[in-house]
């Protein structure tokens, strides 16, 4: 157990260096990848047996899974359809935008209704993707608080008719 440790924290010495050397984006080495397949198939997986699907004491697991929160890595959440708690409208807004991007994207992440933001490249300069109750209530995101910032050019947007795929199992192909 103790060489465990140690060669955790050398692993951790050399993550680290890793990390400086490619702009701050950890690498993840094999184990780390397989801890995030065990977890996106079952977030409440026990470490125990996280342990046991990867090669190491639950202890280790817990480490690394701290370290892998840590990061930024990975999150640990509870996924909900959006309709079963009351949120029937889902929209992507395509966002086009005069100056500075990045502040409409920081004001964009500022809503509560905003789930997703993307800086792209194309016929669009951001991407949102907003959780709303009911049409009005996105009717009002896009045309008094979205279309309102300084800076917005225009907007385009895609209303969700029926979702048919979301996975979030991308993380470790």
């Amino acid at each position: 157990m103790h060489s465990e440790v140690v060669a955790s924290r050398s692993a951790d010495q050399r993550d680290s260096s890793r990390e400086s050397r490619n702009g701050g984006s950890p690498q993840l080495d094999a184990v780390s990848l397989a801890i995030i397949q065990q977890l996106q198939e079952d977030g409440r997986r026990p470490y125990a047996a996280i342990g046991k699907a990867v090669g190491l004491s639950e202890a280790a697991v817990r480490q690394r899974v701290q370290k892998l929160l840590d990061q930024g890595v990975m999150q640990i959440v509870a996924v909900t359809d959006p309709l079963t708690v009351g949120f029937r409208r889902q929209a992507m807004v395509g966002i086009n935008v005069e100056g500075d991007v990045e502040s409409i994207a920081d004001a964009l992440t500022d809503m509560s209704e905003v789930e997703y933001v993307v800086m792209t490249a194309g016929s669009f300069d951001i991407l949102a993707e907003i959780v709303c109750e009911d049409d009005d209530h996105l009717l009002d995101v896009i045309n008094k608080r979205i279309r309102a910032l300084p800076g917005v050019r225009s907007t385009e947007s895609f209303v969700y008719l029926k979702l048919k795929k979301q996975t979030y199992m991308w993380g470790t192909r």
